[in-house]
């Protein structure tokens, strides 16, 4: 099952994103008012540990009031914290990102395309810069999530515990050009169909090939079986 999945992969990704697309998850939302790098990498930075949904509503008020490096170290800390509520660990958050906007005024030249200067940047980890690659600038990265660590786990890709083991043993065994669209649709499929509990087996399309490992609370009505 797992080398017709490989085979398959762009089938995959599509019906992925075509279940996930009747629903409209707060990642392909997002994907649609995130265009600039500088936005992509402000959303990024700023969901991690926290929901989408939550995260959208945020990076939407902060722009509203500042839209470039130079406006929010304008904003200072207390009015950014503010603006910043609702999202994880928003204190923290606060800090990083008015680091990020004074790195990336001190450099004048945008936001790094490179994986190298990305980390450099306050607040900004692997995942984060695999992902603003992606997004902005069309590399063939993997920002691995929990959504992309459970569902390639749970259709039997991997056999990983860690999201960097992920990312690496995916890499290798993806083909390259599908490297980049995966994590948007795995997240969007995640948030939508795949959930971390009580995922929606009986209306999946792949649950002919899923293997549903570690899977204990299939959704009511569900007929297929359960893997641990």
């Amino acid at each position: 099952m797992t080398a017709s999945i490989i085979r398959e992969m762009g089938r995959v990704l599509a019906q992925m994103r075509r279940a996930a697309r009747k629903r409209d998850p707060p990642i392909l939302r997002a994907e649609r008012a995130n265009r600039s790098p500088f936005r992509i990498l402000v959303f990024t930075m700023l969901s991690a540990r926290t929901k989408d949904d939550t995260t959208l509503k945020v990076v939407e008020r902060l722009f509203r009031s500042a839209s470039t490096p130079a406006q929010i170290l304008a904003l200072g800390p207390k009015r950014l914290e503010k603006l910043l509520y609702g999202v994880g660990f928003y204190h923290v958050k606060t800090k990083h990102l008015l680091g990020l906007c004074a790195a990336l005024e001190a450099q004048g030249n945008g936001v790094p395309a490179t994986l190298e200067g990305l980390l450099t940047l306050p607040g900004v980890g692997r995942k984060t810069a695999n992902i603003v690659l992606a997004r902005a600038y069309g590399k063939n990265t993997l920002g691995v999530d929990v959504h992309v660590h459970r569902i390639s786990n749970r259709l039997g890709l991997v056999r990983t515990k860690k999201p960097e083991e992920t990312e690496r043993a995916l890499v290798r065994i993806v083909p390259s050009k599908y490297i980049r669209s995966l994590n948007l649709y795995f997240v969007a499929f995640g948030q939508t169909v795949c959930l971390p509990r009580r995922p929606m087996c009986i209306t999946c399309p792949l649950n002919r090939v899923c293997r549903r490992v570690g899977v204990t609370e299939p959704c009511a009505g569900c007929t297929y079986g359960v893997k641990k």
